[in-house]
């Protein structure tokens, strides 16, 4: 396993800025933070296009508004806590209240910030963007949908939450084939007892658990639901009855994210047994990334406990 390429997702977001940086309607704004959030890729080549806030989100997110009603494409960046927690007010009244064309970047979210403890662990970004009404989100899962979430992103005008990680993962999809689609989900692998929704960083314990399914002769259709507003109802509505069964994986509370939003359009079009994994509304706390996942139940053998769990709901 050695010889697999990994790249955080906060990396590709920061090589996909410098990339896409020769638009001159792009600017980059940052709280202070460009080394972990990878802006400082952009910063050295654009210098003049990037904003040091400082230590000030709502500032920062009230400017970005500002000079994206002068035509400009910003993306304000730093740790997901901030982005969405701190300046929520901002984000709320100053970009999407006028459906402005701002991309706000949530770096460091979730669980596997690891040592950095429950303070710095956002688990609840999803839930307060989505509330937002007119707030797209996006949440990666590698380094190659990240580039291409980066790209989509940037031609769409309005507001855009990006969820990014620090932990550097596998990369999953293949550059040269890869498409992104805002709105739309992707079938990773076809089956018919048993669907996995997964988003982020927890698509990659969803593979995993796919894999140790396969083994016992189970049937997993594997979907990447990197866009979790718009959710694609279209896709879960068509699993869910093929299926008959859906387990959503996420690093986020299992109330308010993916799995809510994937709940939200099963009761009201076509209901099947359901399971989320996720942090089960408590905090975070310090340690090792992967002994996180474990010790939150959301590693690979814990969502095939969790697919086992609603086979035996489904066949009741």
């Amino acid at each position: 396993m050695g010889d697999i390429k990994k790249v955080a997702t906060r990396m590709a977001f920061g090589e996909a800025l410098t990339q896409i940086g020769a638009r001159e309607d792009i600017v980059v704004m940052d709280a202070d933070l460009t080394k972990s959030t990878m802006t400082n890729l952009f910063q050295k080549v654009y210098p003049k296009r990037h904003i040091n806030c400082g230590i000030a989100e709502g500032n920062m997110i009230s400017t970005a508004a500002g000079l994206a009603s002068c035509g400009k494409t910003v993306f304000a960046a730093s740790f997901a806590m901030f982005s969405t927690g701190r300046a929520f007010e901002q984000v709320r009244n100053s970009v999407a209240y006028p459906h402005l064309n701002v991309k706000i970047v949530g770096s460091h979210a979730g669980l596997t910030v690891g040592e950095d403890g429950a303070t710095h662990q956002c688990i609840e970004d999803v839930a307060l963007m989505r509330a937002i009404p007119g707030m797209v989100i996006v949440s990666p899962a590698d380094a190659t949908e990240t580039h291409a979430a980066v790209r989509a992103i940037a031609d769409y005008k309005g507001p855009v939450y990006l969820r990014v990680s620090r932990l550097a993962m596998p990369v999953l999809f293949d550059p040269d084939s890869y498409q992104f689609t805002l709105g739309k989900g992707h079938i990773m692998r076809d089956g018919s007892d048993v669907t996995i929704i997964g988003a982020g960083l927890l698509l990659h314990e969803g593979v995993k658990a796919a894999d140790m399914l396969a083994g016992e002769g189970i049937s997993v259709r594997l979907v990447d639901m990197a866009t979790i507003k718009p959710i694609d109802s279209e896709l879960i509505i068509e699993s869910a009855k093929k299926t008959g069964a859906i387990v959503c994986v996420e690093e986020h509370n299992v109330i308010g994210g993916l799995g809510g939003a994937v709940a939200e359009v099963l009761g009201q079009n076509y209901p099947v047994p359901m399971e989320i994994v996720g942090v089960a509304d408590q905090f975070g706390r310090s340690g090792k990334p992967e002994a996180l996942l474990d010790a939150y139940h959301m590693s690979a053998p814990y969502i095939v406990g969790k697919v086992k769990r609603v086979l035996e709901r489904k066949q009741k």
